[in-house]
């Protein structure tokens, strides 16, 4: 079971409810997802309509929000957002996300510091998204966060894991569960990031913009129990060189041995 903060998930792969064609396949695609945790931004959300495609189906599903607060440019926005979510889904839980960037999305990572160490102060469990920095998620760890969400490739890219040699290193220091969000494109870059040893990952458009969103999430499920199964099972060592994966050919090295038959040509002359 996967544990952030009090809360245990027996799924492994969060995801997010944008870029979905309606309401409707959303809350199918979840459920064949299996996950237990879903994104929200919050400036999708519509607190004054009278019912609501996207947050109601949510909380019939009974899964847990995360609202996130993408759109902020800064500190003081984010930590707004965080509050206005607490208000009005009474969760203490949050994606911290800050990215000024309106091109490339980039995170951060001063604003994202300067909140989380703010919202961690009044009692949020903070989920920052950032970059796959080893020494921000360390400090990010240090002021109390309850997960680092590192990215492996620009959001909405599908690139994969192009941060994976940081990914390692972050996993490898880690005391708090590690989330790779951002950019994971295939289910083979969830298995991935699970064989490097992630706690869980998160996907949102590689799902939502497929042919078959449905079909798409059993697929991410079956590829995160897949790659977290051979994690635990302990990947061979990589080398440099070849190694016979046989003993047996040792006997082309030894002595001739008599069988006792006479050798012949093609044409069953004794020679």
């Amino acid at each position: 079971m996967l544990k952030i903060a009090d809360t245990e998930f027996s799924s492994r792969l969060f995801t997010g409810t944008g870029k979905f064609a309606s309401g409707k396949q959303m809350q199918e695609a979840i459920a064949a997802s299996g996950s237990e945790l879903v994104t929200l931004a919050m400036k999708r959300v519509d607190f004054n309509a009278g019912s609501d495609d996207i947050l109601a189906p949510l909380l019939e599903r009974g899964v847990r929000l995360l609202p996130n607060t993408s759109g902020a440019r800064n500190a003081k926005e984010a930590i707004f957002a965080a509050n206005l979510a607490r208000e009005m889904l009474g969760t203490t839980w949050l994606k911290l996300e800050i990215h000024p960037d309106p091109k490339y999305l980039m995170p951060d990572p001063m604003e994202t510091f300067a909140a989380a160490k703010e919202l961690v102060s009044q009692g949020f469990k903070v989920l920052p998204y950032v970059h796959a920095d080893p020494v921000l998620c360390r400090r990010l760890e240090e002021i109390g966060c309850a997960a680092v969400m590192p990215l492996g490739s620009p959001i909405g890219s599908n690139q994969g894991l192009v941060s994976r040699e940081f990914l390692k290193i972050i996993i490898e220091q880690a005391n708090i569960p590690v989330v790779v969000d951002a950019g994971i494109g295939a289910p083979s870059h969830a298995c991935e990031a699970m064989e490097l040893g992630a706690d869980a990952v998160l996907v949102n458009t590689a799902i939502a913009s497929s042919t078959d969103p449905v079909r798409m999430a059993r697929a991410f499920a079956l590829a995160v129990q897949i790659g977290r199964e051979a994690y635990l099972a302990g990947l061979g060592s990589k080398s440099l060189h070849a190694h016979e994966t046989s003993p047996l050919t040792g006997f082309l090295h030894s002595e001739p041995v008599d069988t006792g038959l006479v050798p012949m040509d093609e044409l069953g002359k004794v020679l």
